[in-house]
């Protein structure tokens, strides 16, 4: 019998890339490695609003499709709300293009940042940063993606790479706009 079957291995370069293996009784060999295309993007904001201010809205994640305008609807998968184990599905538009963004909190540090994990059909780690600054707040938002290959792969990355650059300034624009028309009580 034989079986094919994908993993994703971490190179030394720190790259990705899916191993095609074909199993027999005994063991998996690859028998050819493709390389994973990763998309890295960083955007960010400077927010005249204080830190709490700005982390209360961060940290209200139901909230978060309010000035995201990529994420059309957030669904909690756990009856957790905040903090580490958070799962939720965001439904996605970008252009023409709908997904289901199946992410988990994997790191929550108070005032300071969340880390998601993406495990949908594009994976990989984000987070959002937050530190005071002498004008408010500077929010951060770090995404490292991986887009799989049967999809265009390199294509993919080199098209979205740029359009996502652009989609999330502009939620960081919004999120600014919304913080900023609110008197910050503190």
């Amino acid at each position: 019998m034989i079986q094919v079957e994908h993993s994703f291995l971490h190179c030394a370069t720190g790259g990705t890339e899916i191993r095609l293996c074909v199993e027999s009784r005994y063991h998996c060999r690859p028998e050819k490695a493709y390389p994973h295309p990763v998309a890295n993007i960083t955007v960010s904001i400077d927010i005249a609003a204080s830190l709490d201010r700005v982390w209360r809205e961060t940290a209200d994640l139901a909230s978060h499709a309010q000035w995201m305008a990529d994420a059309e609807s957030i669904e909690f998968l756990t009856e957790q709300r905040s903090g580490v184990g958070v799962r939720m599905r965001v439904a996605t538009r970008v252009g023409p293009f709908r997904t289901y963004d199946e992410m988990e909190i994997t790191e929550w540090i108070d005032r300071h940042s969340i880390r998601v994990r993406h495990v949908g059909l594009v994976t990989g780690e984000g987070v959002f940063k937050l530190d005071a600054n002498q004008s408010g707040t500077r929010f951060t938002w770090s995404e490292r993606l991986t887009f799989p290959w049967y999809l265009g792969g390199p294509v993919l990355e080199q098209a979205a790479k740029p359009i996502l650059t652009r989609v999330w300034r502009r939620n960081l624009n919004r999120l600014r706009r919304k913080i900023e028309s609110v008197t910050d009580p503190s």
